[in-house]
C-alpha cells in the first residue's frame, strides 16, 4: 500500500528563506539550521521562538524548505502545524511573521499570541 507523503509542518516564503540564509551566512559560527518553537509568555499567552540550531535533538521534527533546514521542538509541533513563515519589511521595521492557522488571538504589540493545538 502506497503511503501518502506527510505535509510539511512549516513552510517558508521566498523572502523568509532568503533572509534566514543571509543571516546564517553572516553568523560567526556554522549552524545546521533554524530552530522554531513556541514558549509561554507575553500578555496573550505564547510567543514564537526563532533561534540558530547547533544540533538536532532526537525527537525534533525536521523540515527542509527552500534550502533552509528547520528544526521544530516536538512540544511545539501541534501549535505550528500549517504555519507559513514570512519576512516583511515596512517603513520603520523588518521582521519574521508567522501566518499560523492555529493562532486565535494576538496582543496589541504583536509580540505574543494565543495558539490552540491543531487537531489531527
Amino acid at each position: 500500500m502506497a503511503r501518502r507523503p506527510r505535509p510539511q509542518a512549516i513552510t517558508l516564503t521566498d523572502r523568509a528563506a532568503a533572509r534566514m540564509q543571509a543571516i546564517m551566512e553572516r553568523a560567526d559560527e556554522d549552524f545546521i539550521g533554524v530552530r522554531i518553537g513556541v514558549k509561554n509568555g507575553g500578555c496573550a499567552g505564547m510567543e514564537y521562538t526563532l533561534d540558530y540550531a547547533t544540533e538536532k535533538a532526537p525527537l525534533d521534527e525536521e523540515v527542509e524548505d527552500r534550502g533552509v533546514r528547520i528544526l521544530i521542538d516536538p512540544k511545539a509541533i501541534l501549535f505550528l502545524l500549517g504555519t507559513e513563515v514570512d519576512y516583511v519589511t515596512e517603513k520603520l521595521s523588518s521582521r519574521f511573521v508567522f501566518n499560523n492557522p492555529n493562532q486565535t488571538d494576538a496582543c496589541g504589540c504583536g509580540e505574543s499570541v494565543t495558539i490552540v493545538p491543531a487537531t489531527a
